[in-house]
């Protein structure tokens, strides 16, 4: 493992580079390969889009001993990646966003896997993409960033819809070229499948191009970015988030599980609250946001989101499968409950997007005063907006 040489020189400054767009500007090709709810912050909306209207995005980093700081700055920018998802709509409706994870370059791997492991499939579960990437451990081992594109490009099964966009980033400090399989090809298939590359290198933006990471985004139609991964995630604290840490709390009130995962689920919502409060009180707000927004569902566990989804589930589901508190209700008490969650739910919404809103004005015109903080977060998240730009996405506040 060679050990990452910060240069006495080494700008903070995130440097980014556009492959060319002519790409974008032809018509998208179908997908083989087929598969596994954001709204504006102001009001709630559920206005959903056809579910073949997906953002489908898929995080490869390096676990290798150097790479402690970029996996906690995956761990403090996973929200404001999920809040920056959730301002783009298609057509006035809102895409289906699926987050995948996988890790590469760890000695605790297997070498016939090219050390590599696929740690979450695209899923729209972000508490469960949460809790793997508090999971990850580094550890000294090769990084083959070619062999880790080419599983991310078969293993996961990436939309084929034409409104679909498919951004795949790839975040590492030892040579883009390294191992048996070429990244040159693993890229070219990725975009045969309307999967754009994007590269982000955790050292200096000229160790990045002579290493090939500006190649790999330039080959992939995506863009290249430089980051100091050891430099900590700077938060601006606002007025605005203790109260939204405040209503998050009268929001997990509102969840009622259900079903086998039940219990287990909303034990990990909370175990997901404590790890992004853990980072920062200004994390746990930003995880509070996406919260109260449309793109956190939780209807394979949650009687509120799952009744929401079918009008009749109640009809459906079994008394054992119940919560305790409900199984000796009546089926009229049971949905007088449930309407009433479902009520305090969309009131706690509303106001949080009200708050959230309040809050990041009050970020962006703190961040106009100065530089803006060169991370992983903000790099995907400034690249996630031109993608969509050109997509045909819109975003809004």
């Amino acid at each position: 493992m060679k050990t990452k040489i910060i240069f006495a020189s080494l700008l903070l400054g995130t440097t980014f580079c556009f492959g060319s767009c002519d790409f974008f500007k032809k018509e998208p090709k179908e997908n083989p390969n087929p598969e596994n709810n954001p709204g504006p912050e102001l009001a709630l909306n559920t206005t959903t889009a056809d579910d073949n209207t997906k953002i489908q995005v898929a995080l490869l980093l390096d676990t290798s001993n150097s790479m402690d700081g970029l996996i906690d700055q995956a761990k403090s920018r996973l929200w404001n990646i999920v809040n920056t998802l959730t301002t783009l709509k298609y057509e006035g409706k809102n895409p289906k966003i699926e987050i995948a994870l996988y890790e590469y370059g760890n000695d605790g791997l297997s070498a016939t896997s090219n050390y590599i492991r696929q740690v979450a499939p695209l899923t729209t579960d972000l508490d469960l993409i949460s809790e793997k990437l508090f999971s990850l451990r580094t550890n000294g081992g090769s990084e083959y960033c070619g062999a880790v594109i080419q599983d991310a490009t078969k293993q996961l099964s990436w939309g084929k819809d034409k409104t679909n966009m498919k951004l795949l980033y790839i975040a590492g400090n030892e040579p883009f070229n390294q191992g048996s399989i070429n990244y040159k090809e693993a890229i070219s298939d990725a975009l045969k499948n309307d999967i754009y590359v994007n590269t982000i290198f955790c050292g200096s933006a000229i160790e990045g191009i002579d290493t090939f990471w500006k190649d790999g985004a330039d080959k992939g139609q995506g863009k290249y970015f430089n980051i100091n991964s050891d430099e900590k995630v700077r938060y601006i604290v606002t007025p605005y988030d203790e109260r939204i840490s405040k209503c998050n709390e009268r929001l997990n009130s509102t969840y009622m599980g259900y079903g086998a995962q039940g219990y287990e689920k909303k034990a990990m919502q909370a175990a997901q609250d404590k790890n992004a409060e853990s980072v920062s009180s200004s994390n746990y707000a930003e995880r509070a946001v996406s919260k109260s927004k449309a793109v956190y569902k939780n209807e394979s566990w949650d009687l509120v989101d799952r009744v929401k989804e079918d009008k009749s589930a109640l009809q459906k589901i079994k008394k054992e499968e119940l919560p305790k508190e409900l199984q000796n209700k009546s089926p009229q008490e049971i949905k007088a409950i449930v309407d009433q969650k479902t009520q305090e739910r969309e009131a706690i919404q509303k106001e949080m997007a009200q708050l959230a809103k309040q809050r990041q004005d009050y970020i962006d015109t703190e961040n106009k005063k100065g530089k803006k903080q060169d991370d992983l977060g903000n790099a995907i998240a400034s690249s996630i907006l031109g993608f969509a730009k050109i997509k045909g996405y819109t975003a809004e506040k």
